[in-house]
Formats: C-alpha cells, structure tokens, sequence
C-alpha cells in the first residue's frame, strides 16, 4: 500500500492491496503499501499512508490507545549505524532539513506528544525496535520540521489511516533524504488500532510521512512499525467520523487537521 498521495480506495480487496503503497501520492511520493505514504504515488496527491499500496508518501497511511504490533523485539545496541540517501524534496513547501546522524544512540521506548489544533496525542516510539526511523522522526520533530504541517490524508474503507509528515500537503513531500525499513509486522492484525507507521513509495523509500491507525487494518506488512499511540485516540475516532472533504473513502480529513509541533521526552 504505498500510502501515496489520494488515491481512492478500492472496495475490492484486490484494489486494496494494489493500492497499499503508503507512500507519498501515487507517483511516488511517500505511500503507505503503495499510495499512502511518503513518496507520490500516481496520481502525486491524495492521501492515503504508504504502507503497502495505500500508504505513500507524495504519490506515496491501539488497542484502545496502546500498544502495537508485536515485530521482532530485539533491543537496540548503542549506536545502531544507519543509512539515509539523498532523496527529492517533492512538491510545495520543500523544506531544508539537515540529514540525521549516520548512528543512533537512541534506545528502549520514548515517549513524545503530538500537539495539534484539536489536541494532543500522545505517542510511544520504539527506538528498541526501529532505531533508525526513531532516529530520523526524533531529528525531524526537534529541528521542528513537523511543525505547522497538516495530517493530509484519511482512509475510511479497508483501511483506517490518519497520514501526517508532509509539510506541503500533497503527498509527495519528503525531507530531502530516504530509507529503509524496520520492525515489519509479523502478527496478525498486521496494523491494529494505534499503530504508528511509516508512509512510503516502495521498499526503501521512507522519510518524513507515518501514519496513525485508528481501525484495525490489514495492510500489507511494508511499512515500518516504531511506535503506538498511548493517548488520544478519541481525538482520531472524531477525526475518521467526520469523514473526507470529498465524501469518500479516501481523502483530505474534512476535520482539519493540524500538527503545531512534536515533542520528544
């Protein structure tokens, strides 16, 4: 589901999966499973998480507000080396950010609040499990590369995403660089309510764009899991009850959402 840019959901599963690239957009931005996340996907806008086909990024998507899938949970040596390539920037608001540390030191669980216009959501991130993408969302968050962005894209048929980390909007943003993945699921829901994953536009593509599950969803599991949300959920349930601006099951979350600032304990 490359959870790339808005593409709309398919009500059959086929048209799920082939669409689960949660990356940008669908041209290849960040996507989740293949148009949600991070890089754009086909059409390089709607939202979707790249997380297999839905989930991308640019062209590129828990229980009860707890805890996440369980990925292999090995603990993180100190100082995990880790790869970021350069990568476009994609459309809109590009904005510079340096790339993060080459190592992260970063270890166990840390706890970060995503403050936005509606209230905060609280979050738990797996530096355990996915150091180098905790690594590179603790960078982008304290060098306030998230700040003032929108959560561009909601899902509301087959899969249930909030998709956030592209401060233009379209789904193909990216913060210059990319990488690879972490801690895929390996249970089944492979994304259960609460989830915090990354968007992209295919393997290796990840970069700023994740997204938050609000409903158990079966996505292919290509999108890296590094954290769960621990408070907030009934904000995301406001959210996916209002639905899209344009009435369907893919698209800008009518509620508007807003991330003011991520802050990392």
């Amino acid at each position: 589901m490359p959870l790339v840019g808005g593409a709309v959901l398919a009500l059959a599963v086929v048209a799920v999966v082939a669409y689960l690239a949660i990356g940008p957009g669908r041209d290849s931005a960040e996507t989740m499973g293949g148009a949600v996340a991070g890089s754009p996907a086909a059409s390089g806008r709607g939202p979707a998480p790249q997380v297999g086909a839905p989930l991308t990024t640019g062209a590129s998507s828990l229980p009860n507000g707890a805890a996440g899938p369980t990925g292999a949970q090995t603990q993180a040596p100190a100082g995990v080396p880790c790869s970021y390539a350069s990568a476009g920037r994609g459309e809109g608001d590009t904005r510079l950010i340096a790339t993060p540390a080459p190592k992260s030191t970063l270890t166990g669980r840390l706890a970060a609040t995503m403050q936005t216009n509606l209230g905060p959501i609280g979050i738990q991130l797996y530096a355990d499990r996915a150091p180098c993408t905790v690594n590179s969302f603790v960078h982008l968050s304290r060098d306030d590369f998230y700040s003032d962005t929108p959560c561009h894209r909601l899902t509301t048929d087959g899969l249930y995403v909030l998709q956030c980390g592209d401060p233009s909007g379209t789904g193909t943003g990216t913060p210059g660089y990319q990488f690879g993945e972490e801690n895929l699921p390996t249970t089944l829901p492979p994304y259960p309510r609460g989830t915090l994953a990354m968007a992209n536009a295919g393997p290796g593509t990840n970069g700023s764009q994740f997204f938050v599950v609000y409903k158990d969803s079966d996505i292919p599991p290509d999108y890296t899991v590094f954290g769960t949300v621990t408070s907030g959920m009934d904000l995301l349930d406001r959210i996916a009850a209002a639905g899209t601006t344009t009435g369907g099951p893919d698209g800008p979350p009518k509620l508007a959402v807003q991330i003011t600032e991520i802050r990392v304990a």
